[in-house]
């Protein structure tokens, strides 16, 4: 039995967030841009039309926006994370074998399920979630992740297929003639550096792909590749993953919404992005054996001094704790710090990540207060978790925060927070 790998993506998710909410942004030319307003993230199919790439700067494009009225709002990455959740929640109910690939991507195993009966029920999975979250998905089927993840591309540029498209529901002619519509730069794993390389030797479409020889092409480019033409041979390469892989980095950075000269701003930033990659850290159950400050000018701004510094700084012992991780990395931009230079950007990175499991303490290290600052961190999680985000902070991370990112057009917490909750009022 052939097996049935279904990829569930949610359609221009951030948009589509949005306007579960705000019902007057349907239909509309809608952008989502990413922290401090900087560049396109997401973009309605309206906004995709106007020739606004992915990634785009805002002011490359603002002409645009007055011309054409384009809705422009900040990223609300809380609103997005819970709305994701809720749908990988409702996914969880349709398959017992489920791997979370993104934050609005799913692959589902439906194998076992008949060729025509499996388009009817993938359609109920999209009905489902529409109706339970208001979020339009694609569906895409086939025998293997690549295949599932072609299939879902195909679905969401034809409409005939009303959302879902079932490689597996297809006779070899019928799926053949789709892959050589389809460019080879479409599929899973071939970025924009490798499918010009493609071209080059004859390779335009997947159908060219498909057909060549996978162990001329290892010898010339890499097992990845091999392995992808494996997949859509049908011959399985990747299996699912039914858990969420460890992170082994974690970084936290962003770029300040004014640019800061103080010590003090600094630190502040620095503190806050500690304190998120650390939660981060022990909500996957990991130790950090080292933790790498970086902070800089501006590269575009020539009318002003450039600087960029960076430092690593191994820890004597791997821990989760916020607390120490602050003190080391205070002490890392101490080292870097230069007064007299505009700062835009400052940034964290654990690296050397193990698992509880497999983290081994040191016999010679000093204990005395160890054990009351370990609970601390866990009551710290438990009210944050239970009573809101950032209800306990630590000190250091300021208050008024004047570097604070910029997000002049973001939504409520519409699902995050009790005060943003919509008000239904009935007029007599």
């Amino acid at each position: 039995m052939n097996r049935s790998i279904a990829l569930v993506d949610c359609n221009n998710f951030y948009v589509s967030c949005e306007r579960v909410f705000n019902p007057k942004l349907k239909n509309k030319p809608v952008v989502v841009l990413s922290n401090n307003d900087g560049c396109a993230v997401a973009r309605s199919e309206e906004v995709k039309a106007l020739g606004v790439k992915m990634g785009e700067p805002w002011f490359q494009f603002k002409d645009l926006v007055k011309k054409h009225n384009i809705i422009t709002c900040s990223s609300n990455y809380a609103l997005y994370a819970d709305m994701s959740d809720r749908v990988m929640s409702i996914l969880s109910e349709f398959s017992s074998n489920q791997e979370i690939y993104s934050i609005d991507e799913c692959f589902l195993d439906l194998t076992g399920f008949c060729r025509d009966g499996l388009t009817n029920y993938t359609q109920k999975i999209r009905r489902c979630i529409q109706q339970q979250t208001g979020l339009p998905v694609c569906i895409g089927i086939g025998t293997s992740k690549t295949l599932a993840k072609l299939a879902n591309h195909i679905s969401k540029k034809n409409s005939s297929f009303q959302g879902v498209c079932n490689f597996n529901a297809m006779t070899v002619q019928e799926q053949n003639k789709w892959l050589h519509k389809t460019r080879v730069g479409k599929i899973w794993g071939i970025g924009k550096q490798l499918a010009p390389k493609l071209r080059q030797i004859g390779i335009y479409n997947v159908s060219d792909l498909k057909h060549a020889n996978p162990e001329i092409l290892n010898l010339r480019f890499s097992v990845s590749l091999k392995r992808t033409i494996y997949e859509l041979n049908n011959i399985v390469c990747f299996e699912l993953e039914e858990t969420t892989a460890s992170k082994k980095q974690i970084i936290c950075s962003r770029s300040f919404s004014v640019l800061i000269t103080s010590f003090k701003n600094l630190e502040q930033s620095i503190t806050l992005y500690v304190s998120r990659a650390a939660e981060k850290l022990r909500w996957q159950n990991s130790y950090t054996g080292s933790i790498h400050i970086y902070i800089r000018t501006s590269p575009f701004n020539k009318k002003e001094s450039c600087y960029a510094n960076s430092v690593t700084i191994p820890l004597p012992e791997q821990t989760d704790n916020t607390l120490i991780l602050i003190r080391f990395a205070s002490f890392g931009l101490r080292k870097i710090y230069r007064s007299g230079y505009k700062y835009q950007k400052a940034g964290v990175l654990l690296s050397k990540i193990v698992s509880s499991k497999e983290y081994q303490p040191d016999l010679f290290s000093k204990k005395e207060g160890q054990g009351k600052s370990d609970n601390l961190m866990i009551v710290l999680d438990q009210i944050n978790a239970l009573m809101g985000k950032k209800m306990l902070i630590v000190a250091a991370e300021g208050i008024t925060q004047p570097w604070k990112m910029r997000q002049s057009n973001r939504s409520p917490g519409y699902t995050t927070n009790w005060n943003d909750l919509i008000v239904a009022n009935r007029f007599i």
